[in-house]
């Protein structure tokens, strides 16, 4: 959705790209936490499929539509953090052989927008200043070779970093303005005795560009305890207002990231390797930095910034995921401007001594996943709720609403005193007598139930009829079977058997 909508020309990511990466070791190597152990070489594939499967396969989908191929878009995931690769001395090399691998050189320089991105592999630089918990060498710090297989490699490519620097900025610029992107070398015939041959190659082309640097590390730069993080930070804003002028306490101890570390982890870096990345990159005028999950913005007064903003601004870019101790996770959108004139220097701003600001930011804030999740299972809960509450009534209802009967309940009528119908001789009357007889009179019962008479007949239901039951003599002369039981129990048939 972001790349749909934004079209990101770049995309960077500063480190912690898996959870356990540091822990779900290559074949050969264990991790020290035996919980780790059963996750190995196959699950850290399985992750790196699903982190490709997010991010590689849009990015490669996207540039099949449409994009040119001056347009130079780049994905950088090669900065690790120390979920990567560990902290310090808690490093394994092999483990940062296979990230490298699959991710490319954690140090490294990009030229983006007329801008130089510097990628410095901070998590392995710091053990330069971690003690070994055997003998209290601090590494290089007490000049010593310890542990050099973990921080040499950084040490030699910042050594080096400002020639890479030049070059890297040579051949951005001869593709810019469609020269030769290599290094044109000197037509001359030299004898081997020729002292310039131990010397370094002389290029034909020399840049006279000097673009923005930019440092990009996994762990921020070291800053005192207490410096504040701005007003953005969303875990541990401002513990006051800002005054008339917009200004926030200068040493804000909730505002700020905590200076301290831990078992594979190190909130900022010690104050030597800070100093050093800023002296021998040099003319840094930003830092983008990770670890904290959190928003974080500060301004380091105690380094020098060409562009003369009074220090070198850092900020801690916020997490992408909604599981690292975020509500509302996010990305930092970059604007670049920088033109340059013919002679490939940056154009300085118009009636201004200082150049122009060449970076922008903003912070692009994510959906607050957890809310979501919230709202749906209220939702749930509502909606379960209510139809319960709906089954409920429904049951009462039907039980209330049920149809009226004159039993109250009962099969048959009942009445509250029980009397015995006297035998009788007397014949009973004939349909036509039936006919003309008195209505029937209904005695009334406490309970609501009409009681019948003593001198109502009983009406023929269904079975055979009482010996009171009263059978039409047409039906004693008909062909059906039953005429002739029912005839023997009639009150005329009666009659008739006790004359003979």
């Amino acid at each position: 959705m972001v790349q749909n909508h934004l079209d990101p020309t770049t995309v960077i990511f500063l480190g912690d790209l898996f959870d356990g990466g540091r822990e779900w070791m290559p074949p050969g190597v264990a991790s020290s936490d035996p919980h780790w152990r059963r996750y190995g070489e196959d699950f850290w594939h399985k992750e790196y499929k699903r982190f490709g499967n997010i991010f590689f396969n849009e990015w490669l989908r996207r540039g099949f539509q449409g994009f040119r191929a001056d347009d130079h878009r780049k994905l950088l995931a090669s900065l690790p953090g120390n979920h990567d690769l560990g902290l310090g001395n808690g490093i394994k090399v092999p483990v940062r052989k296979r990230f490298n691998a699959f991710f490319g050189e954690g140090n490294r320089i990009d030229v983006i927008g007329n801008h130089t991105f510097v990628s410095l592999d901070t998590v392995s630089l710091s053990a330069k200043g971690q003690p070994d918990p055997a003998t209290g060498r601090q590494g290089a710090m007490d000049g010593e070779g310890y542990n050099e297989e973990i921080w040499g490699p950084v040490e030699e490519f910042l050594t080096n970093v400002k020639d890479t620097k030049t070059r890297t900025i040579g051949r951005a610029i001869r593709v810019q303005n469609s020269r030769v992107e290599n290094n044109l070398l000197f037509h001359e015939v030299l004898d081997i005795q020729d002292p310039l041959i131990s010397k370094s190659v002389h290029t034909a082309y020399t840049p006279k560009a000097n673009l923005p640097t930019v440092v990009l590390t996994h762990v921020p730069l070291y800053r005192a305890s207490g410096t504040p993080c701005g007003p953005l930070r969303e875990r541990l804003p401002p513990s006051t207002k800002p005054t008339e002028d917009g200004e926030y306490l200068e040493n804000d101890p909730q505002n700020a990231i905590r200076v301290e570390r831990g078992v594979q982890y190190q909130n900022v870096l010690v104050p030597e390797i800070s100093n050093e990345i800023i002296d021998k990159v040099g003319d840094v005028e930003f830092v983008f930095s990770g670890d904290d999950h959190d928003y974080c913005e500060v301004v380091h007064r105690g380094y020098t910034s060409p562009s003369g903003a009074g220090g070198i601004r850092e900020i801690t870019v916020k997490s992408f995921s909604w599981a690292m101790g975020v509500r509302r996770p996010g990305f930092l959108m970059l604007s670049l401007w920088n033109p340059l004139d013919e002679k490939d220097r940056s154009e300085p701003q118009s009636g201004s001594e200082h150049k122009h600001p060449t970076i922008q930011t903003h912070l692009c804030l994510l959906p607050d996943q957890l809310s979501i999740f919230i709202r749906y299972a209220i939702l749930l809960a509502i909606t379960l709720l209510a139809l319960l509450v709906s089954a409920i009534r429904s049951t009462g209802h039907d039980r209330n609403t049920a149809p009226a009967s004159s039993t109250n309940g009962h099969i048959l009528p009942f009445t509250s005193t029980f009397t015995s119908k006297p035998k009788s001789d007397t014949p009973p009357a004939s349909p036509s007598s039936n006919r003309t007889s008195k209505p029937h009179t209904h005695a009334h019962s406490t309970n609501g139930l009409a009681v019948r008479s003593t001198n109502s007949r009983t009406r023929l239901g269904y079975g055979f009829p009482g010996t009171d039951a009263y059978i039409p003599s047409s039906s004693l002369h008909g062909d059906d079977p039953l005429d002739e039981r029912w005839s023997r129990h009639s009150p005329s048939n009666k009659n008739n058997n006790s004359g003979d």
